[in-house]
């Protein structure tokens, strides 16, 4: 393992401040297409090419729902965070019922395209489970303590909980967001971050956006900072000794001791959050060995 220290490049001409805004929407038309280039390019780069593939297709079918996803009903709640937590853990099973309908047409669209046994298997646990289950299981996934058992269930209820989040939080206003709780909440539904990313956006290159793992909305986080505890000091960034891919690093808390991956797309554009976390789950094994606990969520990293 070695500590490097982030780069200072920057987009930004001579002369110009960083005025990053306070949160960025995510895209509902493209969002989804762009995770499953990403992980299709990445799947060749990795030991991971199987499941990366798999999340490939996973996403493509993601972005055939969230195209075809309309805006929710005014009963659903917005912008009330944590509304994740709301919809998957509060008595009023009726609110639950847009969201069930995704879930149950994510997971007959995964069942139709050609998969794996376990995969099969797990989608008709799903589908065959009540609706009060699903929510269930979606709400441990967010949670991040699903049963061993209900794994594979549990990241399937949450990918077919993504298009609709990310539809929803497409058309919210941005002037009504507000930071409710503290930084690892995402404004837009209340879901955790999965990565942090230093951008180089015009007129915000070199700032810090956390990337909800629900949603897809970008929020701004000032840099050199613990997302889990919101301390200054002990921050240390960490990759594994050898890695070619240094746009991805651990940003480590000597007082928590947690970490949350940061992904350097000022330096490499392409990189995607989701996607780009997954295939460096290399590095979450090491840390973790190494006594670091995970701080950002990504529930295709669930059981890693």
């Amino acid at each position: 393992m070695s500590i490097r220290h982030p780069s200072s490049s920057s987009s930004m001409g001579i002369g110009e401040v960083a005025e990053p805004p306070f949160a960025v929407l995510p895209n509902a038309d493209r969002l989804f297409a762009r995770r499953s280039e990403r992980f299709s390019e990445l799947a060749g780069q990795t030991a991971l090419e199987p499941y990366l593939q798999f999340l490939a297709q996973l996403s493509g079918i993601q972005h055939e729902l969230a195209a075809i996803t309309p805006e929710p009903p005014p009963s659903l709640p917005r912008a009330r965070p944590p509304l994740c937590m709301e919809l998957t853990l509060s008595a009023d099973m009726s609110d639950w019922e847009p969201a069930d309908h995704c879930v149950r047409s994510f997971c007959e669209r995964l069942a139709s395209a050609d998969t794996t046994t376990p995969i099969r298997s797990a989608l008709a646990s799903l589908l065959a489970a009540s609706p009060r289950q699903r929510r269930a299981l979606a709400g441990a996934a967010l949670l991040g303590t699903p049963e061993p058992e209900d794994v594979a269930p549990c990241v399937l209820a949450v990918a077919g909980l993504q298009p609709l989040f990310t539809r929803l939080a497409s058309v919210l206003d941005l002037d009504e967001l507000r930071q409710h709780h503290n930084d690892r909440t995402c404004p837009a539904c209340g879901g955790p971050p999965a990565v942090s990313s230093v951008v180089g956006w015009p007129r915000a290159a070199n700032t810090r956006f956390c990337a909800c793992s629900l949603c897809g909305t970008q929020w701004h986080v000032v840099r050199i900072k613990c997302l889990m505890c919101g301390e200054h000091g002990g921050i240390g960034y960490l990759t594994l000794e050898g890695d070619t891919r240094s746009s991805v690093k651990a940003e480590t808390c000597d007082g928590c001791g947690h970490y949350v991956k940061i992904l350097y797309q000022v330096d490499d554009p392409g990189l995607e959050p989701v996607a780009d976390d997954v295939a460096t789950a290399g590095l979450d094994i090491k840390l973790e060995t190494d006594g670091w606990c995970r701080g950002g969520r990504n529930p295709f990293l669930l059981g890693y």
